[in-house]
């Protein structure tokens, strides 16, 4: 009861605080994602409270928890709902659609804000194979259920890519997708431009400086003044690596016919923790990453081939999550510490609760129909994925004016 009292009187001191300054630290709508590969989180409630003193008004979760839904009803949070790869196969069934919709979906509108849904997560890339073939198949049956339920025009349904999707990313405007994706990714795209939802691309500058920190230039990732380098193919000045990605994607999209399909950031982030050996994973280089982000995203800048486009850009994490497997920054790139306080100093009002792990996402009971795990990811794989390793071998770094790019 005393440390129920305890963290009751920080969320009341946070909340007054959040009154005080009569706006979030960040004006301009940001995204986080909320993974839960832990024990000992704060529960769902308890995050309302860190979410809101970020500034964000989007989270994106790797499932549909109910608990995390329900805590977050009436706060005008937007969600983005995950469906793990592991679903894929049942998803080829439209009544199994329609009954992940049924339990997952229509019981938390509209107290709930949903508004979107991303069937898989780097399905393309991962290392089971047989599942790009179901992928378009399962979106196409959520977004068909959708319709039933009159839900459509309210949420959209797409899918997450790693980088890992392009061929060629040197200079931006020559970015194209591998050549043998184009079978599955111009139907994707198809469906996307059809439903006028975003094309998803997990983007980390942060595996480029690890991976070759001799090389690429920590300025150019962590959006610190740097000489920058000029696309041969369009004169564009670029002065850091994210926008440079981006603009890559929105070059290969382009090609394909689809330079319409919006973008959206689903992943991005920087660990404030890390092995030996993985350059650059640091609270001080996490601050910088993440709080020039947050501030580009605030000032609706653009990148030097979309000068004008405000982008969806979700941060990861939430929190540091303890059970993840992987090197040590695999657990720590949260903007919160466990106990919910910062885990560098971003300018966010943080709070000392103590975790919860009756709350984790294993912890916390599914509703009929939802498809149970079958792995203990949650139905995501950590960022540091055995897929993520094979395919940084395809990475080739070109060196122009003493700045690395990365090839992915």
């Amino acid at each position: 009861m005393e440390q129920h009292h305890h963290f009751t009187t920080l969320l009341l001191h946070i909340s007054a605080l959040l009154l005080l300054t009569n706006s979030p630290l960040f004006a301009t709508a940001i995204g986080i994602n909320y993974g839960q590969i832990a024990d000992n989180l704060p529960s769902p409630q308890q995050a309302v409270p860190l979410v809101k003193s970020t500034g964000a008004n989007k989270l994106k979760l790797y499932d549909a928890n109910p608990t995390v839904l329900k805590a977050f009803a009436n706060t005008g949070i937007a969600f983005t709902l995950g469906i793990g790869n592991e679903y894929l196969t049942k998803l080829q069934d439209p009544s199994a659609a329609e009954n992940w919709i049924q339990c997952n979906v229509k019981p938390y509108l509209p107290a709930t804000k949903i508004t979107s849904i991303s069937v898989g997560n780097e399905v393309l890339t991962s290392n089971d194979t047989s599942l790009s073939g179901c992928l378009l198949p399962a979106m196409q049956n959520i977004h068909s259920a959708l319709v039933k339920f009159n839900l459509d025009q309210k949420i959209t349904v797409t899918t997450a890519h790693s980088l890992s999707v392009m061929e060629t990313s040197y200079p931006p405007s020559s970015g194209t997708f591998r050549t043998d994706l184009n079978g599955v990714m111009s139907p994707v795209l198809d469906f996307l431009a059809k439903t006028c939802s975003p094309f998803l691309i997990n983007a980390y500058p942060f595996f480029a400086y690890e991976r070759n920190p001799k090389d690429v230039s920590l300025d150019f990732v962590l959006f610190q003044p740097n000489a920058g380098v000029v696309d041969s193919g369009n004169n564009l000045r670029y002065d850091n690596m994210l926008f440079a990605q981006i603009d890559a994607v929105y070059a290969a999209l382009s090609k394909l016919g689809h330079k319409d399909v919006p973008i959206q950031i689903s992943e991005t982030g920087w660990p404030s923790k890390g092995d030996d050996n993985e350059a650059g994973a640091s609270p001080e280089n996490a601050k910088k990453y993440n709080g020039c982000l947050l501030k580009i995203v605030k000032q609706k800048k653009g990148t030097p081939a979309m000068p004008d486009y405000e982008f969806d850009i979700f941060v990861f994490a939430l929190f540091n999550e303890n059970l993840k497997s992987g090197p040590t920054s695999e657990r720590n790139y949260g903007l919160f510490k466990h106990d919910g306080t910062p885990a560098y100093d971003l300018g966010f009002s943080g709070s000392s609760g103590g975790g919860s792990s009756s709350h984790n996402s294993s912890g916390t009971p599914s509703p009929p129909f939802n498809f149970p795990p079958e792995n203990p990811s949650g139905g995501y794989m950590p960022i540091s994925s055995v897929e993520r390793y094979v395919m940084r071998i395809r990475i080739s770094i070109v060196l122009l004016s003493g700045v690395g790019w990365i090839l992915l």
